[in-house]
Parts: C-alpha cells; sequence; structure tokens
C-alpha cells in the first residue's frame, strides 16, 4: 500500500502551490515600436517605449512601463504620430488642397492622351518626411512631320523645326485651284501618328439659294467653285442674324446661311413705353415699328402701392410679347372721334 500514499502526498503538494503571474506583450497604439518585444514578461520587468521608424513621439522622453503583480502593465503614456511629407505645390490642386501627407502615403501619377510619362509612376512618402521620387514630367508624343496631298500643300498653325511635331499641333491641306482637299485639317495624335493627307478632287457647290426677305447683294446667280463666297442683305427694318458671307465649302455645300428676322409692332393702343433710353407716348412712336432683338419696356400698376413700374420686352422676330401684368386701357370714344375725325 505504500507506493499509493507516496502518490497522494505528491498531489498535495502540487495543490498548494500557487502558478506566478506574468505579463503578456503590452497593448500599445498604432506607431509605437513593438518588433524588439518579447511575448511574455516577469512581474517588476520594465520596457521602455519608442516610436517605430517614420513616426514621431508625443513625449520628449520616452516613457518606461512597468509589469505589476495583477500581471497588468502600468499605462503607457505615449503616442506616435506620423512624419508628414510635404505634397509638391503643383500638385495640391489633384490632392483636393491638402498640402501634406502622412508616412507610407504614395502619390499615383499619370499622363493626359497624347503625352508619355518622364520618371517613376508613383512616389512614396518616407520615415524621414521625403519622397521616394520626385513628380515625373509628362512629354508630349512627337509625330513624323506630315505628308502633303499630291496637289497641294500644309499650312502649319504653328511654324515647325526639324524632322518631327508634338501632339495637338495642327495644320490646313490645300490643294491647288480650283480643286478641293476631301478634308482641311490636319494634326499630330495621341498615339504618335500624323493625319494621313486628303484627296485633292474638283468641287463645286450649287447656286447660291435664296433667303426669306433678303437678297443677294452684287453677285451672278451661278454655281460656285471651293472657297468663293456670297454675300447677303436683308430688307429694310429686317435684322441679319448670322454670317453675312457664306462660303462654298470643300464638301460641295455652302456654309450655314443667315436669317432675316422681322421687326415688331408694338400692340398697344394707349399709354407710355420704355424705347431707346426714352419714356414716350405710343402715339407718339412713328411708325410703330421695334427691330428684332431690341427691348421695349411696358409700365404696369402696382395699385397696393399706386405706382407703376417697367417690365421689359424683347422683339423676337415680328413677336413682341406684352407683359400679363399690363393693363390694356380702353380709348374714351369721343377721344376715338377726336383721333379719327367727324363722323357723318
Amino acid at each position: 500500500m505504500a507506493p499509493a500514499l507516496l502518490l497522494l502526498s505528491l498531489a498535495a503538494v502540487f495543490t498548494t502551490v500557487a502558478p506566478a503571474k506574468v505579463c503578456g506583450r503590452p497593448r500599445v497604439s498604432d506607431g509605437v515600436d513593438v518588433s524588439s518585444m518579447k511575448r511574455v514578461f516577469e512581474i517588476g520587468e520594465d520596457v521602455t517605449l519608442s516610436c517605430e521608424q517614420g513616426y514621431l513621439p508625443s513625449t520628449a522622453t520616452p516613457p518606461r512601463i512597468t509589469c505589476t503583480a495583477t500581471g497588468e502593465w502600468t499605462p503607457a503614456n505615449l503616442a506616435c504620430s506620423p512624419r508628414m511629407c510635404q505634397i509638391p505645390r503643383p500638385l495640391q490642386p489633384f490632392a483636393k488642397g491638402r498640402t501634406e501627407a502622412p508616412f507610407k502615403s504614395v502619390l499615383n501619377f499619370s499622363c493626359d492622351d497624347g503625352y508619355v510619362m518622364v520618371g517613376a509612376n508613383e512616389s512614396r512618402c518616407l520615415h524621414d518626411g521625403t519622397w521616394s521620387h520626385p513628380p515625373p514630367l509628362c512629354k508630349g508624343v512627337n509625330c513624323p512631320l506630315p505628308k502633303p496631298p499630291r496637289e497641294g500643300r500644309i499650312v502649319h498653325d504653328k511654324a515647325v523645326t526639324g524632322t518631327s511635331t508634338i501632339y495637338g499641333q495642327g495644320w490646313t491641306y490645300e490643294c491647288n485651284p480650283p480643286k478641293a482637299p476631301s478634308y482641311e485639317r490636319g494634326s499630330c495624335m495621341a498615339d504618335g501618328s500624323a493625319t494621313e493627307p486628303p484627296v485633292c478632287r474638283d468641287v463645286s457647290c450649287s447656286i447660291p439659294p435664296r433667303i426669306a426677305n433678303g437678297v443677294i447683294t452684287f453677285a451672278v446667280m451661278r454655281q460656285r467653285g471651293y472657297k468663293e463666297k456670297v454675300k447677303y442683305s436683308c430688307l429694310e427694318h429686317y435684322t441679319l442674324e448670322g454670317e453675312a458671307e457664306i462660303q462654298c465649302q470643300n464638301t460641295g455645300n455652302w456654309s450655314s446661311l443667315p436669317v432675316c428676322r422681322a421687326p415688331c409692332e408694338v400692340g398697344i393702343k394707349r399709354g407710355r413705353i420704355f424705347y431707346n433710353g426714352r419714356k414716350i407716348w405710343i402715339e407718339d412712336l412713328t411708325p410703330n415699328r421695334v427691330l428684332h432683338g431690341e427691348h421695349v419696356a411696358f409700365y404696369c400698376k402696382n395699385k397696393a402701392e399706386k405706382c407703376g413700374y417697367p417690365v421689359a420686352s424683347t422683339c423676337n422676330d415680328g413677336n413682341l410679347p406684352i407683359p400679363d401684368c399690363y393693363e390694356r386701357e380702353s380709348m374714351p370714344a369721343g377721344q376715338a372721334l377726336l383721333k379719327t375725325g367727324p363722323v357723318d
């Protein structure tokens, strides 16, 4: 029976010994360096806290924390804030006005169509507050000089030198008269190619069309060749809207025709208006006519305040709206007789 008693006594010894408390790795805020810390600490052990590379401490002296008998750490009075990198001034509008970016931020760069990037396409904010790469340059794509049409020439918008031009630069194709190019404009394109030259061909436009209330000035009614022009004018009191001259285009069509807009009659029998900088009675507007686009102010009544106020209206191609607030006054019969003469 002795072995059994020995086992029981050993069990009693083990149950009377309490295990020692320890502290696990302390919980700290973002940016505090825990890379060199152990996973378990004994009671009474101290740890000096510091910030990771790229972060700034909130205190000048590194704080120490201690593992207490309860297995808890004393309070950690340290906050680590990331270093900031200054965003280059030309890029600040793209960063929504921000002037700084925190450590580990990444700037991604791209160029518009027609431009190639010279430099890195991204830059990272480093631990020392500098960027890993400077902003790149966006350089315009180069195109070979364009070829002229077989029976014509090229007129560049800007003078060119050398054997190439850059993205966005344009030119006009011209053909030897009386021929016209199948298209007139060319440019250096985003893919680095220049517009292919057009074909020079014979083009003519039909007899210039007539326009309502207008005439063609000093022109023989015949077909016209490419780039030939005719000019229009309007009848008296009509207003020309659009370009007075039209031109025969390379498509064989005329450019947009102008329009002659009609004058307006002021449609009231009695009252005052404000027109051409003067306040006049409608009877004194002779002839009763305002031109297209001109303004006329009618006087409406404010019955509550017992006063009048002007409301403007605009003549639009023969139509001059009367403001809704304007009260049309009926003319007394006696005055009407006086105006029109005696009645038999």
